[in-house]
């Protein structure tokens, strides 16, 4: 017998799988939890330190603070859209976009905090107005994935949780949950197997902790990667070297690409 696999969209597979409206409200309760946390750690920022440097080339925390809030009403927006029919774009445009960023970045630590209180409480609100049906709606994304409204809570989570380690505020990737680290390893680890890996040297990956196993690249590989499924999943998403993991022979890791 098999393990359950996990779904963003779905949760773990059972058979019969469980609804759209009950997987979406699993994920808001686990989007809850790490804003929770997040809300906590820049609670804890002081002035000073909200105008440094992020983990992000060229954006201070104030950048990472104004895109998460930023973020939850550009979602607000694939919400309405998918309650009421109509194709609401998730932002007005990329400039837009990147301007609101911009002009959010340096504002003080206690307004980015009220900012973040304010937009989760927005997206949480407009997620309960959705009708169990609206949740199979499709949605577009910035970058023109069309995807189920029942995605929208994951992918808030994982711009919480992945945003969080970016602040390099204290909350590292080994605070992240696990089935939340799982799941991204395997999304990330099927891209790099397909065209976004493409020229990428077949590399195996084995989570110690959670005995996950994945080929990246194309091939036969040649080299195999172990470590915790956090530490995988850090280097797969650009937050970590992946010094830490070994390496069977003992050669470099390949660059990977970025993968947005």
């Amino acid at each position: 017998m098999t393990d359950p696999q996990t779904d963003p969209r779905t949760g773990p597979q059972t058979d019969p799988a469980p609804s759209l409206p009950a997987v979406a409200a699993r994920r808001l309760a686990e989007v809850e939890e790490s804003t929770r946390l997040l809300l906590r750690t820049v609670a804890g920022i002081g002035a000073e330190a909200a105008a440094g440097p992020s983990a992000l080339p060229g954006w201070t925390r104030g950048h990472v603070l104004a895109h998460l809030a930023r973020n939850a009403d550009s979602l607000v927006n694939l919400l309405d859209g998918a309650r009421t029919g109509t194709d609401i774009p998730q932002y007005p445009s990329q400039e837009a976009r990147d301007r609101d960023i911009e002009e959010g970045a340096p504002r003080p630590v206690d307004e980015q905090l009220a900012d973040l209180r304010a937009s989760h409480a927005r997206f949480v609100a407009a997620a309960a107005l959705l009708p169990d049906g609206a949740w199979a709606a499709e949605v577009k994304h910035r970058s023109g994935a069309v995807f189920p409204a029942a995605e929208i809570p994951w992918r808030r989570l994982a711009e919480v949780e992945y945003h969080h380690v970016d602040l390099d505020a204290g909350y590292t990737p080994a605070h992240w949950p696990e089935e939340f680290a799982a799941t991204e390893f395997r999304q990330l680890a099927e891209k790099l197997a397909g065209p976004a890996g493409a020229g990428l040297p077949a590399v195996e990956l084995l989570a110690e902790d959670t005995a996950e196993r994945a080929v990246i690249g194309a091939g036969t590989p040649a080299l195999t990667v172990e470590g915790p499924v956090r530490a995988l999943l850090a280097w797969l998403s650009g937050r970590s070297d992946g010094a830490a993991l070994r390496r069977t022979p003992g050669t470099d890791l390949p660059v990977l690409p970025p993968l947005g």
